[in-house]
């Protein structure tokens, strides 16, 4: 019988190596956002939901450039407000990871490092141009191209 401890469930993750691998290679395209004043139970719902462990909060900017997201609310951050958070809690009391941005052309190995720096595990990926968000890349979208990046 087949080890399947590390064999991927769906499909195919041939991708490329570390070293070749760009943002776009690992990225989850889309991103799933709330308004700065919904509940966590909502929030909540929306991580189980889409079995995401982030969302990103938007709202109005009125800064320049425009910043479309201004915080990123992380499963850690949800849990910390669940099991000891005030009633009332909302996504713009939890947002508490810095929005760290790159474009999907940025290579993977600069991306991680960034994360590292920052010490977040979540990094808002935007077109250069609109600097409108496009997805979103995190650590376990890096720890797979570590995985299974051959090419």
């Amino acid at each position: 019988m087949p080890d399947t401890s590390t064999t991927p469930i769906h499909g195919s993750y041939l991708m490329p190596s570390m070293e070749r691998a760009t943002v776009a290679d690992a990225m989850h395209p889309g991103i799933l956002t709330c308004e700065p004043d919904v509940g966590i139970s909502e929030v909540a719902r929306m991580m189980a939901t889409h079995h995401v462990h982030c969302i990103a909060v938007v709202g109005i900017s009125y800064g320049s450039p425009e910043c479309y997201v201004w915080g990123i609310v992380s499963d850690l951050d949800l849990l910390g407000a669940g099991i000891g958070g005030e009633p009332g809690t909302t996504a713009r009391d939890l947002a508490n990871q810095p929005v760290i941005t790159v474009k999907a052309t940025t290579p993977l190995r600069e991306a991680g490092q960034l994360m590292l720096q920052h010490g977040v595990s979540h990094l808002v990926v935007s077109d250069p141009e609109t600097q409108r968000p496009t997805g979103i890349i995190s650590t376990l979208d890096v720890a797979g191209v570590l995985a299974w990046g051959e090419a």
